[in-house]
């Protein structure tokens, strides 16, 4: 007896995050620029990771675009001014 298993191909693909701690609660906050609604908070920085992913998820099944047409993550900038 044979038993054959359906496998589905999944694409995965990175995406960055922007992560800031919120000094009144004390909880990270996690952005996903360029993604409508691809943001969550957590106590930790792994409760963090985890809603990130889950939030993600849902935004792609949302999203009516191809991923590749999302915007593309380039980079940070600190800028000084005075105060």
């Amino acid at each position: 007896m044979s038993i054959s298993f359906l496998t589905r191909a999944v694409n995965m693909k990175t995406f960055t995050a922007y992560v800031e701690r919120d000094p009144e609660t004390g909880l990270y906050v996690g952005i996903v620029p360029g993604l409508p609604g691809a943001h969550t908070q957590g106590s930790s920085l792994d409760e963090l990771q985890e809603n990130l992913k889950e939030v993600l998820t849902l935004c792609l099944e949302e999203f009516e675009g191809s991923p590749d047409d999302l915007p593309r993550f380039i980079g940070l900038q600190q800028i000084e001014v005075a105060v």
